[in-house]
């Protein structure tokens, strides 16, 4: 029997990546990870052992990768029609770095993948501050607070969140049978999964659990009907399907208020 989704997994030996493989070939879906460090696949061909799906651990530098048509070249390889943005610079090497990969891997990713019909739902992991404008659900002092706090520490991630961020956002308006979905959670911990807080969080401080980012996003990749969307996420009391659920039969997107909205 054929495998019900193909998975293309971008970032795929980063602690998230790692926790969403597994939950992703118990499903019966395939997983293709893309990883940097060829001394890191045995490890990764682990998470594959007595699944339904089949992990196939590919060895590729997203660095590398300067234009649409190697990014294209890499999904046509794979043939997915899910792909995950997983990746980042991780704060290593020069300060271009961050660029290359958190904006510039990622933004050719995107459009290649919207370029491709067999693709119909994309999930980018971000973070929940990535936004150019206050939503209208956190008050002045929580955004300010956000800002200073993330301008100071993370500049130049922020500047390549936001960068792709919003051409995910412009990519999903362009095809009715592409889902664009941005994950934004809070700050990662190393917490067991657990309920959530999704959607139009009232507040942007807090922390989520890295096991719970990789449940629900494996729960909006197996969401039928789902839409191009923001959705914010943190700790909280909701249980992660009903949550998934809500979102999508709410229609809600936090990307409410941003410029290109």
């Amino acid at each position: 029997m054929p495998a019900l989704h193909n998975v293309l997994l971008l970032g795929g030996s980063g602690k998230v990546a790692q926790l969403l493989t597994p939950l992703l070939l118990q499903r019966a879906w395939n997983v293709t990870s893309i990883i940097r460090d060829p001394a890191q696949v045995a490890n990764l061909e682990r998470l594959g052992e007595g699944q339904a799906g089949k992990l196939n651990v590919l060895v590729r530098s997203l660095e590398d990768v300067t234009s649409d048509a190697q990014a294209k070249s890499l999904i046509d390889e794979v043939k997915p029609d899910y792909v995950v943005w997983s990746a980042g610079a991780g704060g290593k090497g020069p300060p271009e770095r961050t660029f290359k990969i958190d904006r510039d891997a990622a933004i050719h990713f995107i459009r290649a993948s919207a370029a491709t019909p067999i693709v119909t739902k994309f999930v980018m992991i971000s973070f929940i501050t990535s936004r150019l404008r206050k939503p209208s659900w956190w008050t002045e002092e929580i955004w300010q607070q956000e800002l200073s706090t993330t301008l100071n520490t993370l500049k130049r991630y922020y500047e390549a969140k936001v960068a792709a961020d919003q051409v995910l956002y412009e990519e999903g308006k362009k095809r009715k049978d592409f889902a664009a979905i941005c994950l934004r959670p809070g700050a990662l911990t190393l917490e067991p999964a657990g309920k959530v807080s999704l959607g139009k969080t009232p507040v942007a401080k807090g922390t989520a659990s890295r096991a719970s980012v990789a449940n629900v996003t494996a729960l909006l990749l197996d969401a039928p009907g789902i839409k191009s969307c923001w959705l914010d996420m943190l700790d909280g009391d909701e249980d992660p399907a009903a949550a998934v659920k809500r979102c999508v039969d709410e229609g809600i997107d936090t990307a409410e208020g941003e410029p290109f909205y």
